[in-house]
């Protein structure tokens, strides 16, 4: 058995916001201050510490657990040890993935001190019960703080951190916005130019040629702790943010809130929903702009603006990142015929080729290349997938009324074996004299007519078993057609993707003369959440 005096050990703690209720016992320092002496205690030479403060247990892209993890690839550590197994995470997928299969993979030692947990210890059994638990306290916790925002939206009290360009926050009623004097005027400027037919592009120009800061800058500036190089890299006005602000009816003094929801509270990827589910509260504030300038703002823009083509959905929106800046890559027009559109780096698209190159890739050729690699990695044996089958099977069985109805009917049988035997036993007793006729008949007449009803019940709960137990061969048949489905044919959804890949990073294409003629060559790689290292594709084209 290796000595404790030999690992190389590392003490991780974490603290999120949703942890502050549970008192000094979750803080950052209790948590060094057990660790510590744990380590002390058993002799193990601790090499670093780790801490994320303030974040959630949901992310596992903390900048703590990063470092911890690039150590861990550098060898200079063999050993975590951390106060109870929520603390590296309440996702119970990816905190199984490092527990179950990265920290042993790569030769590490986990210690979670007050769940006792050891991975050393062969009685590690519970371990994903506890990931599981830790998981759905994060879900309850998510419900419940999402529960709160609905019914504030509802009432018309704004939620959000900062409020719009042209506001600022009611220092009486923190949800409530009042106009700001500064960036008000600027915004009924924007928009009586707008009304006067001058496209967002020269909008955007004038404002950049009189030094006029744009909305990020401006948030910068007016709220401390802020760094305008993190929060804008052009530190200018665009088209885009002038188009933006112009679709905005905030400033006609409407509260217009759930544009967006997220697709799953584990992941910070949102989806855009659509116009008819937003919240909508009208007059909660003063208005920029009246309704007559703003309807005809919108005209001079729809007059503008080109007609979409069917109903195209991106399903890579949020995943699919340019390799080089790290924007996500976003859908513009393409002359391929049968294509819905072509992807391209969202820098590129706003700002042209000096923030970056454009990284086209056709969408149809990403949405094979991503199912293909999706159906090597669910590649799987016949027993694989019957053990699969026969897991969901067993959970599904769990949840049905089959065993409470199996008990009825042996129920019903064992009383009417029952009267079976008193009626038998009326007769001795009849016949021995100890019962007169009266009562015999009285007593023969009542369990009879319940001898009848049971059977009755019987018959009816026998022939409903029947029809469910077919019901049964064919929801086991279908759930198969299903599992077959999606391992050999998985069609793409935003929740499949986002359930399983981290994301997806798009290299500049090349051309390259081959003995085919001018080829188009492009990488692809793919990053899954179960797995270390990307999956590399690459994309050719004649």
């Amino acid at each position: 058995m290796r000595e404790n005096a030999t690992y190389r050990a590392a003490l991780y703690m974490r603290l999120s916001r949703d942890d502050d209720g549970a008192g000094e016992s979750a803080s950052i320092a209790t948590q060094r201050r057990m660790l510590q002496d744990y380590a002390a205690d058993n002799g193990y030479p601790v090499v670093e510490e780790y801490v994320d403060d303030g974040w959630s247990g949901t992310n596992f892209d903390r900048p703590g657990f990063r470092r911890l993890i690039a150590d861990i690839e550098a060898k200079k550590i063999d050993l975590v040890i951390t106060k109870d197994l929520s603390r590296l995470g309440r996702d119970y997928i990816m905190t199984g993935q490092y527990t179950e299969l990265y920290f042993p993979g790569k030769g590490v030692r986990c210690i979670a001190v007050n769940d006792g947990y050891d991975s050393d210890s062969p009685y590690t059994d519970v371990a994903p019960f506890k990931n599981v638990i830790n998981e759905m306290y994060a879900r309850d916790t998510s419900r419940k703080i999402r529960s709160a925002f609905l019914t504030k939206m509802r009432d018309g009290a704004y939620i959000a951190a900062f409020a719009p360009y042209g506001y600022q926050k009611d220092i009486s009623d923190n949800n409530h916005l009042v106009v700001d004097p500064c960036s008000g005027e600027i915004v009924k400027k924007i928009f009586q130019l707008a009304a006067n037919g001058t496209p967002p592009s020269e909008i955007a120009r004038t404002l950049n040629g009189q030094g006029i800061p744009p909305p990020a800058v401006y948030r910068c500036m007016t709220h401390d702790g802020l760094d305008a190089r993190r929060c804008s890299k052009r530190q200018e006005w665009t088209a885009a943010t002038i188009a933006k602000m112009l679709r905005n009816a905030v400033y006609l003094g409407n509260t217009v809130q759930g544009k967006t929801s997220k697709v799953s509270f584990k992941s910070r990827a949102t989806i855009r929903r659509p116009g008819d589910e937003w919240i909508v509260v009208e007059n909660t504030h003063e208005a920029l702009v009246d309704q007559d300038t703003f309807e005809l703002v919108r005209r001079h823009s729809a007059a503008r603006r080109c007609k979409k083509k069917g109903a195209f959905r991106n399903l890579f929106s949020g995943i699919a990142k340019c390799a080089d800046c790290g924007r996500c890559m976003s859908a513009t027009g393409t002359r391929k015929k049968g294509s819905p559109a072509n992807l391209t780096c969202g820098g590129y698209k706003l700002y042209g080729r000096g923030e970056c190159s454009n990284h086209f890739i056709d969408y149809n050729a990403l949405y094979e290349l991503v199912q293909r690699s999706l159906k090597e990695q669910l590649c799987m044996g016949d027993e694989e997938r019957e053990a699969i089958l026969e897991t969901v099977w067993r959970a599904w069985q769990g949840r049905t009324q089959k065993k409470e109805h199996a008990s009825a009917l042996l129920s019903l049988r064992n009383r009417l074996r029952l009267i079976e035997s008193i009626i038998e036993k009326l007769y001795e007793d009849h016949a021995a004299g100890r019962l007169c006729d009266t009562r015999m008949n009285d007593l023969l007449l009542k369990y009879g007519k319940e001898s009848e009803a049971l059977e009755r019940r019987m018959r009816t709960a026998e022939s409903r078993g029947e029809a469910e137990e077919e019901a049964e061969r064919a929801l086991r048949e279908k759930l198969e057609g299903k599992l077959r489905r999606i391992i050999h044919d998985p069609e793409l959804t935003p929740a499949l993707l986002f359930q399983l890949i981290e994301r997806i990073e798009i290299e500049q294409g090349v051309y390259e003369q081959s003995t085919l003629g001018r080829v188009r060559r492009q990488t692809v790689r793919i990053f899954y959440r179960f797995q270390t290292e990307p999956s590399q594709k690459d994309y050719t084209i004649g």
